[in-house]
Order: C-alpha cells, then sequence, then structure tokens
C-alpha cells in the first residue's frame, strides 16, 4: 500500500555509518525529510546525495532535517558518505523493513538483484504526519526537489 499525503509516517530505528541508532522519534517536533535512494557509488545515487548535500542550507532554510536511507550496509555507506563529504545522516535499511514499510522497495532490480530501495522521498511534519510522498518507478528519475521545497514552505 503506498503511503499518501495524511497517513502518519511508519516509524524506523536504523543504524547510521558509525552504527548509532538513528529513529524517526528523535524528528519528533522537526520536519524530516526521508530519501530512498538504491545503491551507493552509483551514478544517479551520488548525483542525488551531492545535490542535496549542496542544498542542505535551503533545507535547514525551511525549517527541515534530512536523512537518506539505503539497504547497502553500514561499512558502505560510511565509505560513501566520507567520500561524497555528505553532511546529513545517511542510514543503513540492510534488513529492508523501512524500504518495504514505506513502499520504496524493488522487489527486482537490474542485473538481477533484488531487494534494493526505490528512489523515494518523504516529507514527515513535525507531528509525523506524511505532508509529501514521491516513489519513483524508474531509478533513473531524481524526486522532484522543488516540490520537496515547496511543501515544506506550506508547512514551516
Amino acid at each position: 500500500m503506498n503511503l499518501k499525503i495524511g497517513d502518519k509516517a511508519p516509524h524506523f530505528a536504523l543504524k547510521d555509518t558509525e552504527f548509532k541508532d538513528v529513529s524517526l522519534s528523535d524528528f519528533k517536533g522537526e520536519n524530516l525529510v526521508v530519501f530512498f535512494f538504491p545503491m551507493a557509488f552509483s551514478g544517479m545515487c551520488t548525483q542525488e546525495m551531492c545535490t542535496i548535500r549542496d542544498d542542505k542550507a535551503a533545507f535547514g532554510n525551511l525549517d527541515a532535517s534530512l536523512v537518506a536511507i539505503s539497504v547497502d550496509s553500514p561499512f558502505t555507506l560510511a565509505k560513501f558518505k566520507n567520500e561524497n563529504g555528505l553532511n546529513f545522516p545517511v542510514l543503513s535499511d540492510f534488513n529492508k523493513d523501512v524500504s518495504l514499510s514505506y513502499n520504496a522497495l524493488y522487489e527486482h532490480f537490474v542485473h538481477g538483484l533484488k531487494g534494493v530501495s526505490k528512489r523515494a522521498a518523504f516529507v514527515v511534519d513535525k507531528k509525523g504526519i506524511v505532508q509529501y510522498a514521491e516513489v519513483l518507478e524508474n531509478a533513473g528519475n531524481l524526486p522532484n526537489f522543488e516540490a520537496i521545497k515547496e511543501t515544506l514552505n506550506k508547512i514551516a
């Protein structure tokens, strides 16, 4: 079932690149943008994460925190975060539970890979309610960053 605007955001508790627990409840009382991405070090994912990195101040000016989630291991994500100077938490959904709960998981991906996060973006407001939901079937597309910012501007 797809998440819709007005739905309560599914809870998550995942390990970051330093094996610290990060959960949705850590952001209670804050607006949060949750980005899912398929695979660290792939061209489009690197482009997406670096775009978010370079625009982090704009999200901050809209009173929003950011997290990015992938099914890659915390070890892989630590190297990816470090090499790209990512300035927001990058979380490992290695067991795929969170990607599945946000309906952002490819059953079948390219090259015979299974169980990979879809490229997706969700804006969760200060009360934990989804205010924006975008799940892309084509991993070659990027989220609509302007629509995300417009949503944040409305709820800021």
